[in-house]
């Protein structure tokens, strides 16, 4: 696993899709490709308030990556200091074979260099201390960056109020 995650706070989430502006625009992502995708769904019905379900999905930075084991020219990369997932440029070919392997469909094709893409949490950002792109554009702060077993305060809050609230029903 990598040393990083992405986590969303679905109460937080406006499904506005700045997350996805922010990557585009940093990355410079072509047209019909997303490094980061927000999937929503709903609305349903919470406590009689119509609410959203949000999920980012960006890549998961796997500790044994399917993508990087089926990359004939070890252009997907994976950084040993961190477990960043990443395609050295150069070296793509653009044979899909990492499109093809990853369960999730992380990597995706880039018409217009005819090579493949992916997300690599704005590893030049994280390399100076910052978060990426996605996270740090995110309008309602909904994102959150940094190692994936410690979550915000305002998480660990909120989950032990959904317990409390559970155990307190009648």
């Amino acid at each position: 696993m990598s040393n990083y995650s992405i986590r969303i706070n679905p109460k937080r989430c406006i499904a506005c899709h700045a997350c996805e502006v922010h990557c585009k625009t940093k990355n410079r992502v072509p047209a019909g490709a997303n490094l980061g995708k927000l999937i929503t769904m709903g609305p349903r019905e919470d406590e009689d308030t119509p609410r959203l379900q949000a999920l980012y999905m960006p890549c998961f930075h796997c500790e044994k990556p399917w993508c990087v084991f089926a990359c004939p020219t070890k252009a997907m990369t994976r950084r040993e200091q961190d477990g960043i997932v990443f395609v050295r440029q150069e070296l793509c070919v653009g044979c899909k074979a990492c499109i093809m392997a990853c369960p999730w469909k992380v990597p995706q094709w880039s018409q217009a260099t005819g090579r493949v893409i992916k997300c690599d949490y704005c590893r030049d950002l994280v390399d100076e201390g910052m978060k990426p792109a996605c996270v740090a554009g995110c309008t309602a702060h909904a994102l959150e960056f940094g190692p994936p077993n410690e979550a915000s305060d305002e998480a660990r809050d909120d989950y032990g109020q959904r317990l409390l609230s559970l155990q307190c029903r009648p």
